[in-house]
């Protein structure tokens, strides 16, 4: 089943010769990066295999928000956010970013306790998240005919529309400066007395000595190419499109059954958050020992089995020399096959919870792989031993909300200038210099 339909985009034909950097991948990540760079007047070139955004970054859920975020990435979300305020004037394009408020749904004690522990912490850092009463959550949620014990609330998150985001800031990030090339993978680096001087692509040669790997879930490929350990893995999560109606719940929210959000078109995009599947791959059993801590976390949440991308991955654990074609041209777009029982199922549990959903219909379903680290927090690290290399990748399902916000720091960390939050947390050394593994307790 084919992915979500993005917005369309004029990029460039042609590959210059030469850039001071290289952004590999066009994602939001990828995107912002560009953006923020460009601004600065460096001269970037972006890199895409297939279409911008047409992984991971168009098949999400569309929140943005601080709420729930683990500690080490709330700074992070909050500068994010900031940006999103900005973005559409900014890039002089729709990304469909509105604050409407996200609620996380108390159905029992726990889950209040859950949330009061998370407040404790996010507090210091100035949230206006809050946990509210059985009457403001039913009145928040707009139609709801069931009662639930309450919900955490935090009035400053929003959403955005996946579909438009990425192909609008990449079309700033152009007239900012940036040149965008699709259909343009990435095949690997140069390097010269230990530096990056080139980057090898499909499409020829370009100069540059600096290079951000904004890859998704495809990054822990690349990186094995350069002899660099990323401990990261895929999760498989499947979410559901409706047609527009009137009325229904504003804003986004979730339940142990399912997940919503009001789109643009007005219609819903509707999720079960638990109804994940980890596809066993070569790099599940290489990172088994540093996964096996999440694994224990997540319970029931992740399920474990065989896939198409299972047998994909076993036929490319070879490396490929530079001047043939690998993997990233045989695998243009990451378009895995839905799960469309949790979907219809997440999709039956909202409709008998809001009636004004019952006059909706499926419109679409598909699904998208979540590039996933040891402790669900993102690496936006310098790779210490590929000097010129910048990594940005494993957003464990948060890169779309934090996305213009990872690509500033990413921007920042490439100039030289004042990151706009602490890297330390993001670095990819956490996971080799003995920093014991922090995995954050359920929200």
């Amino acid at each position: 089943m084919p992915g979500p339909v993005l917005d369309s985009v004029t990029t460039d034909d042609s590959l210059p010769p030469k850039a001071e950097v290289v952004i590999i991948g066009g994602g939001i990540i990828g995107v912002s990066t560009a953006l923020f760079l460009a601004e600065r007047g460096v001269q970037v070139v972006l890199c895409e295999k297939g279409a911008l955004g047409g992984e991971q970054s168009s098949r999400n859920w569309g929140w943005v928000r601080v709420m729930g975020r683990d500690r080490r990435e709330i700074p992070l979300a909050m500068a994010a956010l900031k940006i999103w305020d900005t973005l559409d004037a900014r890039v002089g394009g729709e990304t469909g970013f509105r604050r409407s408020g996200i609620l996380y749904v108390s159905e029992s004690e726990q889950d209040i306790a859950n949330r009061d522990a998370w407040l404790a912490h996010a507090r210091q850092h100035g949230v206006d998240s809050r946990q509210i009463g059985p009457e403001e959550t039913q009145s928040r949620m707009s139609g709801a005919t069931t009662r639930y014990k309450g919900a955490l609330f935090t009035p400053s998150d929003g959403r955005a529309e996946p579909q438009k985001a990425v192909p609008a800031i990449a079309a700033g990030a152009s007239r900012a400066g940036a040149h965008i090339v699709t259909g343009c993978a990435v095949r690997g680096i140069e390097r010269s007395a230990g530096r990056i001087s080139a980057v090898i692509t499909e499409k020829g040669r370009i100069e540059a000595a600096a290079v951000v790997l904004a890859g998704g879930a495809w990054s822990r490929l690349f990186c094995k190419g350069l002899g660099i350990r990323l401990p990261q893995l895929k999760v498989r999560n499947t979410v559901l499109r409706t047609t527009p109606v009137d009325g229904g719940p504003e804003g986004a929210g979730a339940t142990a059954t399912y997940a919503y959000r009001k789109r643009l078109d007005g219609g819903f995009t509707i999720a079960d958050g638990g109804a994940n599947l980890h596809p066993v791959v070569p790099d599940s059993f290489a990172f088994f020992r540093d996964f096996q801590p999440a694994r224990k976390a997540e319970g029931e949440a992740v399920q474990v089995g065989l896939s198409a991308q299972s047998w994909r991955e076993l036929f490319e654990i070879a490396s490929v020399p530079l001047d043939r074609p690998g993997a990233f041209e045989r695998h243009r777009i990451l378009d895995p096959r839905p799960d469309p029982r949790s979907a219809l199922r997440a999709f039956e549990a909202a409709r008998q919870v809001f009636p004004a959903l019952r006059q909706t219909a499926p419109l679409q379903i598909w699904a998208g792989l979540i590039d996933v680290t040891p402790d669900a927090v993102p690496i936006i690290s310098y790779a210490e031993n590929v000097p010129g290399l910048t990594i940005a990748t494993g957003f464990s399902g948060h890169g779309f909300g934090i996305g213009p916000g990872a690509g500033h720091l990413v921007a920042d960390l490439v100039t030289g200038d004042q990151p706009i939050v602490d890297p330390a947390n993001f670095r990819l050394s956490r996971f080799s210099d003995g920093t014991p593994l922090e995995i954050a307790p359920p929200v």
